[in-house]
C-alpha cells in the first residue's frame, strides 16, 4: 500500500509544470506524456518515502532516488528522467516555489555507443514485395510503407498525416513535423504510385460511413494509431525471413543511410528527416562509414595478396 503524501503541492506543481509544458514551450502530447510517467516515478519515491518537503532534498536522499533507477531502468531513461526533474526544478526554482535545483549538478550516465541497425536495400524491397495487393487493406499497408521508407518519415507523422497534406502536382508531403515546423518531403514514383492506388481503390471503402480526413484509416474507417501500426508491422515482420528486429523507426534510419550511400549531402539528408541540428543526423555518417569501408575491401584490387 503506497502512502501519500501529506504535502499535496507536488500534484498542483505537477499540473502547473504541464500545463507550462502544453501551452508555452507548445510540446507534443506523447513528450508530455513521458514527462507525466517521470514525475510519477519520482512522486511514488517521495510517497514511499515519506518525504514531504521536495523543495528541500538531501544528498542521501539523490543517491536513494539513484540507485533505485539504477534497478529499474536503463542508462536512457534514467538520463531522461534526470532531465525531466532538473526542467521541473527550475520551473520550481523561477516560480519561488523552491529555493534550488538539486538536480543541477547530478550528470546523467553516459550511454553507451550503439550503432543504428538498417535494412539493406534488398532488405527493403523483400519486406516490401512481401505485402499481398489483393484487399483493400492490404493496399493501404503497401502504400503505408512505401510512403514510411520512400519520405523518410516518424510513424506518427505518418498516422496524423492528412488528405490536404498531398500535393499531387509537385508529388510532395506538406505537413506539420515535430515541433510543429513545417516539412516538405517529396514522394518517389513508387511510393506515388501505391499511394494513388489506396486513395483511388481501397480508402472510400475502409472509410464507409465514416468521414475523416486522415489518409491512413484503420479497418473500422477511423484513424490509424500508432499501436495499430505496430500491429500490422509485427503481422508482416513474421512472414519474411530477415534475421533484423524490424521496427517502425529502422524504415526511418534506412532511408537515411541509403540516402547518403547514394550521395546525398548530409544538409540535404537532414532537411528531409526535419531534424532541428545537423549534429543528429551525424550518427548516419558513421554508418555510411561502415558501408564505404565494405566496399574498399570488396573490390579494390590491391586489397586481397
Amino acid at each position: 500500500m503506497i502512502k501519500k503524501v501529506k504535502n499535496k503541492n507536488i500534484n498542483h506543481d505537477i499540473r502547473k509544470y504541464i500545463e507550462y509544458l502544453r501551452f508555452e514551450k507548445l510540446l507534443l502530447p506523447n513528450t508530455i506524456n513521458s514527462y507525466l510517467m517521470d514525475l510519477g516515478k519520482f512522486k511514488v519515491f517521495l510517497e514511499n518515502n515519506n518525504i514531504e518537503n521536495y523543495c528541500e532534498f538531501s544528498k542521501e536522499q539523490i543517491l536513494s532516488f539513484l540507485q533505485i533507477l539504477h534497478k529499474n531502468q536503463c542508462e536512457s531513461s534514467i538520463s531522461r528522467i534526470l532531465s525531466t526533474l532538473r526542467g521541473f526544478y527550475k520551473f520550481l526554482v523561477i516560480g519561488e516555489i523552491c529555493k534550488k535545483n538539486p538536480w543541477v549538478e547530478i550528470s546523467n550516465p553516459r550511454k553507451p555507443k550503439k550503432m543504428l541497425e538498417v535494412l539493406k536495400v534488398e532488405e527493403v524491397e523483400k519486406f516490401l514485395e512481401t505485402i499481398p495487393c489483393s484487399t483493400e487493406l492490404e493496399v493501404r499497408d503497401r502504400a503505408m510503407f512505401e510512403i514510411l521508407y520512400s519520405c523518410g518519415l516518424r510513424v506518427s507523422e505518418l498516422v496524423n498525416l492528412r488528405l490536404q497534406n498531398i500535393d499531387f502536382d509537385e508529388e510532395l508531403l506538406r505537413f506539420m513535423g515535430k515541433g510543429d515546423k513545417e516539412r516538405i518531403t517529396p514522394v518517389g514514383s513508387i511510393g506515388m504510385l501505391f499511394l494513388k492506388k489506396y486513395l483511388r481503390t481501397g480508402r472510400y471503402k475502409i472509410e464507409k460511413e465514416h468521414k475523416s480526413d486522415y489518409v491512413f484509416l484503420n479497418k473500422n474507417g477511423k484513424k490509424m494509431t500508432r499501436q495499430g501500426f505496430w500491429k500490422i508491422l509485427k503481422k508482416y515482420a513474421r512472414r519474411i525471413n530477415i534475421d533484423k528486429n524490424l521496427y517502425p523507426h529502422i524504415f526511418r534510419h534506412s532511408f537515411a543511410t541509403h540516402m547518403l550511400q547514394r550521395g546525398a549531402d548530409l544538409r540535404t539528408v537532414q532537411e528531409l528527416l526535419g531534424h532541428s541540428s545537423i549534429s543528429t543526423t551525424e550518427i548516419y555518417t558513421n554508418l555510411n562509414k561502415e558501408h564505404i569501408k565494405e566496399v574498399y575491401f570488396r573490390y579494390h584490387p590491391r586489397v586481397k595478396h
